[in-house]
């Protein structure tokens, strides 16, 4: 499989997405750009706001994806969500940092593992 890291990126989301979505979360944003940083997915379910970091890789040779989350990013997520919370009305939402961390196999198979609480 050979792909570009852009579209092995957006590859990740898609799955991330169509998997949050069998999980009956509710998508309430996709790549929510801040001048802190960008969030790739935000999404709600029972009253918890989930901000979501998606790491997607074709590999291990670098890592797993998820070990790529670095304190910085993490800063940037906290930023970011805080600012996502202030300019909606979320007030009575519990929120969280997630990670959904994917590995691709083939075109068709992957590896997905979904870290709800990070922060």
């Amino acid at each position: 499989m050979k792909l570009n890291n852009q579209n092995i990126g957006k590859r990740g989301e898609e799955i991330a997405v169509d998997y949050l979505e069998s999980h009956y979360f509710d998508v309430l944003h996709r790549n929510f750009r801040t001048k802190f940083g960008e969030i790739d997915i935000i999404a709600e379910k029972d009253n918890k706001i989930y901000f979501i970091e998606v790491k997607t890789r074709t590999n291990l040779n670098k890592g797993r994806p998820y070990e790529s989350v670095t304190i910085r990013k993490m800063h940037q997520l906290k930023k970011a969500a805080t600012y996502f919370l202030l300019i909606n009305n979320f007030k009575e939402y519990k929120h969280t940092i997630s990670v959904i961390s994917i590995i691709l196999e083939t075109e068709d198979k992957h590896n997905l593992k979904f870290y709800e609480s990070i922060d």
